[in-house]
């Protein structure tokens, strides 16, 4: 297949992940092997598509066809954000090499050899006549990895330091984190729940999204013995590689936690913080890491992260606008990244990170 390279070298990354609030889109240049974040454009999921979205995370009556007419919608709503974009950065269809596209995410069962992203990308392709890489995590899997976590590559290539370990924790409805060693060794997994329990109880118990800024959770109590339950899930002391998702963790899970019904709303939000900042600080305490940078919703909830700054004792603990990349963005670029890989016939795994028996070019390509 006949790829243009002698294009500029831009490309657009979109992202739609576990929380289910919208589409991230980020231009983004490559040029002699740096990376710069041109312009962005966020899409917010019509309630409506959110609620089919969250529904096709469990069995339901005809989820094939539900599926197939969704992926339709979200390419429609990936090529608004998409030439919203290009028209802010007054940038031409085709001055793009490539669009990155994540799809979203409503299976994801590497135990049992598959993971699944929907969004129509041969549409994505027609409605923007840009050509699209997609399926990123299908070809991991298939060489006997998780799929996930996919940016832990991407984290290296930009954010590594020789004389420092950095660990890079992004903190969306999932939470995973990102080893840099000094020495060059990279370590990457989901620890656990990020936001989306969270975002979840927020919804049920005060009609809002998300708990803005921590706001409502700090006016609870850490709930000790919930907490030590919710804890004592097996995933978290599972080795790596591992990967979750809302097939593990999702309102079902959290009911089971719920033994007394007396409990008052807000200190099983703080509890609900207070469970993501603990899984993360035991994902990374034994390890020797001098700086912590978060990226994703959670790092604009200061509840979290003044949570996780006492765990973490004296450490630098900062986001990754520090590192030069807006913590609402990291993903989004992270994607265009990989679809620039694909193109250019690189691996993007690492085999540390996902379990996969080898490096390989994930992707797959529909040309514009």
């Amino acid at each position: 297949m006949a790829i243009n390279k002698q294009k500029p070298q831009l490309f657009v990354g979109i992202m739609s992940g576990t929380s289910l609030d919208g589409v991230d889109a980020a231009l983004v240049a490559f040029e002699n092997g740096a990376c710069q974040l041109i312009e962005t454009r966020f899409l917010a999921y019509p309630e409506s598509l959110k609620t089919e979205l969250l529904a096709l995370h469990t069995p339901q009556h005809n989820e094939l066809e539900a599926a197939s007419t969704l992926g339709g919608r979200l390419a429609h709503l990936y090529a608004d954000a998409i030439k919203q974009l290009l028209a802010k950065a007054k940038i031409n269809a085709a001055d793009i090499s490539a669009i990155g596209c994540h799809g979203q995410t409503i299976r994801h069962r590497p135990e049992l050899g598959f993971t699944l992203q929907i969004g129509n990308n041969a549409l994505l392709a027609e409605l923007t006549n840009i050509s699209v890489v997609s399926d990123f995590r299908s070809r991991d899997i298939a060489a006997g990895g998780q799929g996930a976590p996919l940016v832990p590559a991407f984290h290296k290539a930009l954010f590594a330091n020789k004389n420092k370990t950095r660990a890079i924790i992004n903190i969306g409805g999932i939470a995973n984190v990102t080893v840099l060693a000094k020495s060059g060794d990279v370590l990457g997994f989901d620890t656990g729940p990020g936001n989306m329990l969270l975002d979840s109880w927020t919804k049920l118990k005060i009609g809002k999204d998300y708990d803005k800024d921590g706001a409502w959770s700090a006016t609870g109590v850490v709930l000790q013995t919930l907490l030590s339950g919710m804890l004592a899930e097996p995933y978290f002391a599972l080795p790596p590689p591992k990967s979750t998702g809302r097939d593990l963790f999702n309102d079902h899970w959290l009911k089971q936690h719920q033994l007394y019904p007396h409990l008052q709303p807000q200190d099983v939000a703080r509890t609900l913080v207070a469970l993501t900042v603990q899984s993360i600080y035991d994902a990374i305490a034994s390890m020797d890491v001098d700086e912590v940078y978060v990226c994703g919703g959670g790092a604009h909830n200061s509840l979290l992260m003044h949570s996780l700054q006492e765990m973490l004792g004296g450490k630098l603990l900062a986001t990754t606008d520090a590192l030069g990349v807006g913590v609402d963005w990291v993903e989004a670029v992270a994607f265009a990244w990989l679809a620039k890989q694909t193109l250019d016939d690189k691996p993007s795994n690492l085999p540390e990170a996902t379990g996969a028996k080898g490096l390989r070019v994930l992707g797959a390509i529909y040309p514009a």
